[in-house]
């Protein structure tokens, strides 16, 4: 291979991706489908050395994890291996007896294909009002079966999730259509038809979409704001060398794959010269969307949306100004001189993915990292003289946005100067919607969000997943309750009444480890060093997990999703850490019955596993409960899902205080009548007193 030395961390290349194509094809023949060419990540123990001294340690081999499906025979026999790239060998080579790997986008555009030829489909769609002569506009969205006793997991297998389109612009779920289409991309055909006890026809309401031509038809676009221009004239804060970014005392690297998209590793934080480790990994690992429609085959309707389909895989490509908001762009009315002076805010990182055959996919910009101003960072005054200081606050923020059929996840990393992390998650894209009869009763379980159009009621529920390395691997997790004092009111302990405090139940066991939200005592998770104690507080230095957006699952035990998606039925669980183990619903997720559990629950064990003081992985669980409405159609407006990730008695004192503030000014020299430090609205003096200056708009 050429060009520079990869970081360990570095996802494949994409001259790595065909190298191992090729090693792959040479064995095994060039009619395997690729559905999987990733980095096995470095095996801990030899990356953790390798931190320790890059310069003169022992680097970790570059090894690619390969999943393929042999279309040979027609058996669609699926592969797991692993290939040696500086050896140019395969490594291991098994066959998954019974799973299926993930989707791809070649095979998922079949089934549209096959449902518009299928004369059974014809049909049905006949039934539903649609003419032959308009099967062009009939529509299916490619999910898999999920699981179906019928035909059980050896037999790869679609259903489509029917629309129709009366007009190519027209937004299709707004004319959703009564039947599940069964595909078998082995056999290239419909296998069968899922037609519901009762029927529901096409609906052929008028028309509500939300692209500009039918916008500017209804009367045009809101007139009354106007620009806002984002800019850094002296360029970022942040530094990025490969794939390693510093800004802030910060520092880690930024990887990618097919199946979380981003991922964070060596997660580390200067404090005052001493670098101080907090996570060694640290990305989402999975999440499952369960509807709430008792009717079949709605059960089957609770996607796994990275194990299935692949976070990296749907990764859209961002867009300056768009997704991101950052440097203006070059137009011919703003001026290269005033360009200049506006370098650029965001910076961006592109993906290399395989194809079906091997070929690579590129994503432009599939990452993207800018700074944002944050509001006040701290302040006080002292209302005797007035005396006052302000401080703003900046964050940065590394994301990825991927659309999974309907929906749309703008996936946002924000790390604070603090030393917060904050994963923020914004939920936007279009209901999945069903059809419904006039005047029918959904009893609840969806809203009619248009006429003939019901959204049903669903969750969507994401899982943290934590390496954490608290300074040090050896962390352990403690959850901590709000409560009022076990002490009376007028006992000597309490004598009022007014006392309480946190209550610390240190987590064992992988089995007592699992725990749920309280809002009531406002739990929340401490990640422990035990063996470090902070020198002013004299308690462990920790970090602390806040996280308030915290559903349970509502489908209840016994049923499909809750079997096969067991990291959802709680809010934390810790399990030892241990190489490969990162995807909680297990590595092959499709068409599974969650019997035995595969993944997370195989690791819990039987709950006696120790993991105290030990290297663990944190899994946290969170999400967002929907009712549909009609604000959120056709299209929703973005509704934010966050938690924080706080040091606690991590640092001696606020880490931030060094920030230049905006305005201070103490008491002596408020009593001498001194201007104190002053840099406020430094950029908007600049734009005061320069034509040219960055923020100030050009004349056009």
């Amino acid at each position: 291979m050429s060009g520079s030395i990869p970081h360990p961390f570095d996802p494949l290349s994409g001259e790595e991706i065909r190298l191992a194509t090729s090693v792959v094809r040479k064995e095994h023949g060039d009619a395997v489908h690729f559905h999987v060419i990733t980095l096995q990540e470095p095996r801990k123990a030899e990356m953790v050395a390798w931190l320790a001294n890059p310069s003169s340690g022992a680097r970790p081999r570059r090894v690619a994890e390969v999943v393929i499906i042999d279309p040979r025979e027609g058996k669609g026999h699926v592969y797991d291996g692993l290939v040696d790239l500086k050896r140019q060998r395969i490594t291991k080579w098994e066959r998954a007896e019974g799973q299926q790997p993930i989707l791809i986008v070649e095979e998922m555009l079949e089934v549209e294909e096959a449902c518009r030829k299928d004369p059974q489909v014809i049909e049905q769609c006949r039934i539903s009002g649609i003419a032959a002569d308009e099967m062009h506009r009939v529509y299916a969205d490619p999910w898999t079966i999920s699981h179906d006793p019928r035909y059980g997991s050896s037999t790869r297998l679609f259903q489509g999730l029917m629309y129709f389109r009366p007009d190519v612009d027209n937004c299709q779920y707004q004319y959703p259509l009564d039947f599940h289409p069964i595909y078998d991309p082995r056999k290239k055909e419909i296998i069968a038809i899922d037609i519901p006890r009762i029927r529901r026809p096409l609906q052929r309401n008028k028309a509500v979409d939300y692209h500009h031509l039918y916008i500017q038809k209804e009367g045009g676009y809101r007139k009354d704001l106007k620009p806002i221009y984002i800019s850094q004239p002296e360029g970022v804060s942040f530094n990025v060398n490969g794939r390693e970014l510093e800004w802030q005392n910060w520092k880690f690297h930024i990887g990618f794959n097919y199946r979380e998209g981003i991922v964070f590793n060596n997660i580390t934080f200067n404090d005052k010269g001493n670098v101080r480790p907090i996570f060694y990994r640290m990305s989402l690992s999975e999440m499952v969307v369960p509807y709430g429609h008792p009717e079949p085959p709605h059960h089957r309707k609770h996607a796994f949306d990275l194990g299935e389909y692949g976070a990296g895989y749907l990764t859209n490509s961002l867009s300056l100004g768009c997704d991101c908001k950052g440097m203006l762009p070059l137009t011919p009315q703003l001026d290269l001189v005033h360009q200049a002076n506006c370098r650029g805010a965001i910076h961006y990182l592109d993906a290399e993915l395989p194809t079906q055959t091997g070929q690579i996919r590129k994503i432009e910009n599939a990452i993207c990292i800018h700074e944002e101003d944050d509001g006040i960072l701290f302040k006080h005054t002292d209302f005797r003289d007035n005396s006052t200081i302000v401080t703003r606050a900046r964050k940065l923020i590394v994301q990825h946005v991927f659309t999974a059929a309907n929906y749309e996840y703008a996936i946002q990393w924000v790390f604070h100067q603090d030393g917060t992390i904050q994963p923020d998650i914004k939920l936007t894209g279009i209901l999945n919607t069903y059809v419904m009869n006039p005047g029918e009763d959904l009893q609840g379980y969806g809203t009619q969000v248009k006429k003939g159009v019901n959204a049903h009621n669903h969750q969507h529920l994401f899982l943290l997943r934590i390496n954490p390395s608290v300074d040090g691997h050896e962390n352990t997790v403690h959850m901590v309750d709000a409560v009022p004092s076990d002490a009376p009111v007028g006992s000597p302990e309490n004598l009022y009444g007014n006392a309480f405090y946190a209550k610390r139940t240190r987590l064992e066991t992988t089995g007592q480890s699992i725990t749920d939200y309280n809002g009531a005592t406002s739990r929340s998770w401490d990640i422990v060093n035990e063996n470090k104690l902070n020198s002013e507080s004299g308690k462990p230095v920790s970090y602390k997990l806040v996280s308030r957006d915290v559903p349970n699952l509502m489908p209840k035990e016994g049923s499909l999703v809750w079997k096969r998606a067991f990291f959802a039925r709680h809010a934390v669980h810790v399990t030892k850490y241990a190489d490969d183990e990162l995807w909680a619903a297990g590595n092959h997720v499709a068409q599974t019955s969650g019997e035995p559990s595969r993944g997370l629950g195989a690791w819990v064990g039987d709950g006696t596993k120790s993991v105290a003081n030990t290297d663990i992985v944190l899994w946290h669980t969170f999400g967002i409960t929907h009712f549909p409405a009609p604000e959120d159609f056709p299209v929703m407006p973005a509704e934010p899902i966050t938690l924080l990730l706080r040091p606690r008695h991590f640092f001696t004192c606020n880490p931030v205080m060094d920030v230049p503030p905006s305005y201070s000014i103490t008491p002596s020299e408020v009593a001498a009548k001194k201007s104190g430090f002053d840099t406020t609205d430094k950029v908007s003096k600049l734009a005061a007193m320069s034509d040219s200056s960055c923020c100030k708009p050009p004349k056009l």
